[in-house]
């Protein structure tokens, strides 16, 4: 199989308008007060292609982009960090999803999402443009266009014929609400999965990192990883587990963060690294990305986190 690419992205594309420091209390009838808004490309699948780019990938990303300023603005925005934008799908007849981004004072966020985010992108119809790389990520599962089991299946089968990686990062359900049963015959074609803590409570129905796990590896997954934001990470598969705590630092934003990690974990990974050692180095990929507003704004380079995990 010839690999044009390391990584290949797949999934939701979109532009963030993000408010920063909203206050609730009208200045008026009809008006309210802000810190701050901007305008940031988003969406995991930008923001994994761009931050494994900016890592030294070769990465290219398969996603759909309405013929509109938004998808123009994703364009350029990956071209500028060095992603290959042959594989995106253009349509005119679907809008590019933007996305509302509520930012508290402690980096946490609340978002509002629309119809536009149910566009009808169907990736498992074109494997030409997704097994062209020695590693897969999905971003991902459970949200369009990863919410639909048919989909799902036909492109992990499709990626596992020619013998990819696969990573699968996960989402809280918006529009259909699928389960873990709903996916059975899919599972264990993944390699690694990486739900944040709310996420795999969610799905697993578990409270504790260690038996979240193991309903994932329960059903078929190779490994698990359960980002725990503030107390760092879980990882777990047949032969070992472990905890990884937090890197250290003042967060802005946490918008992407989670994104940057997987990026940063699959490059490592790809680079033959440990677990232990990939985890380490997308902790702090995660942590330099919450010390901008945007998800990608912050990380620059692989000396970059090298430097920072020197000093942390």
């Amino acid at each position: 199989m010839n690999r044009n690419y390391d990584l290949i992205c797949v999934g939701v594309a979109l532009v963030d308008s993000i408010i920063k420091g909203f206050d609730p209390e009208p200045v008026s009838a009809s008006g309210f007060r802000a810190v701050s808004g901007s305008l940031n490309v988003g969406g995991e699948a930008v923001n994994q292609s761009m931050a494994a780019a900016k890592l030294g990938m070769k990465t290219g990303i398969f996603c759909s982009l309405g013929e509109d300023t938004a998808g123009d603005m994703i364009i350029a925005a990956l071209r500028g960090s060095g992603v290959d934008t042959g594989l995106i799908l253009r349509d005119c007849e679907h809008p590019t999803p933007v996305t509302t981004m509520f930012v508290n004072e402690d980096g946490s966020r609340k978002s509002i999402t629309n119809n536009a985010h149910r566009y009808n992108f169907h990736p498992e119809l074109h494997p030409d443009r997704f097994t062209g790389a020695s590693a897969l990520i999905l971003g991902s599962l459970f949200r369009a266009p990863f919410d639909d089991p048919e989909i799902i299946h036909t492109l992990l089968a499709a990626a596992n014929s020619v013998g990819q990686l696969v990573f699968a990062d996960t989402k809280l359900p918006n529009f259909r609400f699928l389960k873990l049963e709903d996916l059975r015959d899919s599972l264990p074609l993944i390699d690694y999965i990486t739900p944040n803590e709310d996420e795999a409570r969610y799905y697993s129905g578990k409270e504790i990192p260690e038996e979240m796990a193991d309903v994932f590896l329960s059903l078929g997954i190779k490994n698990v990883i359960i980002k725990l934001g503030g107390k760092g990470c879980y990882f777990k598969n047949a032969k070992e587990s472990f905890l990884l705590p937090p890197c250290r630092i003042h967060a802005v934003d946490a918008t992407g963060a989670g994104d940057n990690f997987v990026a940063g974990f699959a490059s490592e990974i790809l680079r033959g690294a440990s677990h232990a050692e990939a985890l380490h180095f997308a902790n702090a990929c995660g942590a330099i990305c919450t010390t901008a507003v945007g998800a990608g704004t912050a990380l620059k380079s692989r000396e970059q986190v090298l430097e920072f995990m020197r000093i942390a």
